[in-house]
């Protein structure tokens, strides 16, 4: 049902029928115009949030922002749908994933009891076959579970998920720079010790609570990450490597890494 909402809601959205910045109804007015629960509006709201259609703000009614110039939130999130926006062929492969006592940080981030488990999966990422970025992420027991049933091959852990109904809605990025280590250069083809663009990533359900806890490294030169922000709202959005991009990263009197 959630689906059929968020559908309708966004047929109307691309159709103008609120307007650039306009407000939608209260979740109150939605749920009885489609005979459904607060919750199933909420969950449909979600999906318009995670597409870039709608504010994320809880507890007023939400303004549409249109996706006019922006990346959307999957496109964002998901590897592969990242991937297919540019034209590149996405593609993964599982190194392990392997069910452990949380550690201190892991408990922090997925906010678990002090005896939980999770799940930690290692896994290469790939465009049109060349290995451009490494997975390390962890998942409370729950999700976890889902993941490692999921066949090795299937190319977008997201959408699978969203298909049995655990939805992202929110993610907290945090960007900076770190040495390849060991395990980081044999499945990438790179050196111990070169550098590599690290965006580490906690994701929340509508209702807040942590999915996952990621930890992914990029080959420099292949992508790069764009902020805007104004006083109304800000974004992020994941491109295309440029060779600005790559001078930039070299700094003063060094030369550019090279494109893998």
């Amino acid at each position: 049902m959630y689906q059929q909402v968020a559908a309708d809601l966004r047929q109307a959205i691309t159709d103008g029928a609120y307007g650039s910045g306009g407000r939608l109804p209260a979740e109150g007015d939605l749920a009885r115009r489609y005979g459904v629960s607060r919750g199933t509006v909420r969950q449909a709201l979600a999906v318009l949030r995670a597409e870039g259609l709608v504010t994320s703000r809880r507890g007023t009614r939400r303004v549409v922002l249109g996706s006019e110039g922006t990346q959307s939130f999957g496109e964002l999130l998901s590897f592969t749908r990242w991937a297919r926006s540019i034209d590149e062929e996405p593609g993964g492969r599982v190194v392990s994933i392997e069910r452990h006592p949380a550690d201190a940080t892991e408990r922090e981030q997925l906010r678990l009891d002090p005896r939980a488990t999770v799940y930690r999966m290692l896994r290469v990422r790939t465009l049109s076959d060349r290995p451009v970025m490494i997975e390390r992420t962890v998942y409370p027991e729950s999700v976890g579970a889902l993941v490692a049933a999921l066949d090795p091959d299937t190319v977008s852990h997201t959408v699978r998920l969203e298909e049995q109904g655990v939805m992202i809605a929110d993610a907290h990025h945090t960007i900076d720079l770190v040495r390849a280590d060991a395990d980081d250069a044999r499945l990438l083809g790179c050196r111990p010790g070169d550098p590599l663009l690290r965006e580490r990533r906690r994701s929340t359900d509508p209702a807040g609570a942590p999915i996952e806890w990621s930890d992914d490294r990029y080959v420099p030169g292949t992508m790069a990450f764009t902020v805007h922000s104004s006083a109304a709202t800000g974004s992020l959005a994941r491109r295309r490597a440029t060779p600005e991009d790559r001078d930039a990263d070299a700094g003063p009197g060094q030369a550019p890494p090279p494109a893998r």
